[in-house]
């Protein structure tokens, strides 16, 4: 019988394979592997707590309790509403109303247990992934300010600096020339 397995910590395409190679490693038979869950069926012998050890050894760890499912669902929405914004733009919903239609849930709701588990708003932890991005697009060199601005919807480069500067401390351009600061893994946030 098909069951489906909560991760924790699932960011990026990676994690989908690595979760995939992981479980069928371990013999189980994988049906689907999305950003937070995995259905399967494992075999009878395999138990949840060694699939939980062995995903802990890749960074990724099984959630069994609905209210942590519903964190990790609603952080995999906010992940996912980056790629919205850069898909649509200016014609891109707001936040609160994508993450309810993602999740599903109300998103006050969301909110309020959101920052009851994390300490953190969903505003909050949107902005620190979003400058992430943008932490990422210049450690790589692939835009400019004006570039990464349209990208991650921000209104203009005048605003990302001033938020930039707010989170990090740095300006683009003293970002842009440091010897080296630390990024935050997406799963960190």
């Amino acid at each position: 019988m098909a069951i489906i397995l909560h991760i924790k910590n699932m960011v990026c395409p990676r994690c989908i394979m690595v979760v995939e190679n992981e479980l069928e490693v371990m013999g189980a038979k994988v049906q689907e592997v999305e950003l937070g869950y995995a259905q399967v069926t494992l075999p009878a012998k395999l138990t949840l707590e060694e699939v939980d050890a062995q995903l802990r050894r890749c960074g990724l760890e099984l959630i069994y309790e609905p209210e942590n499912v519903l964190i990790e669902q609603t952080k995999i929405a906010i992940l996912d509403y980056l790629n919205h914004v850069k898909a649509k733009g200016k014609n891109a919903k707001k936040l609160s109303e994508y993450i309810s239609l993602k999740v599903g849930k109300n998103y006050g709701y969301l909110s309020k247990m959101f920052s009851r588990h994390t300490n953190d708003t969903l505003e909050s932890y949107y902005i620190h992934l979003r400058v992430e991005k943008v932490k990422e697009f210049l450690d790589y060199d692939q835009l400019n300010a004006s570039e990464i601005a349209m990208t991650l919807g921000y209104s203009s480069v005048h605003y990302l600096s001033n938020q930039f500067k707010r989170v990090t401390g740095f300006s683009v351009s003293e970002y842009k020339r440091r010897v080296k600061i630390d990024r935050a893994s997406l799963d960190n946030l």
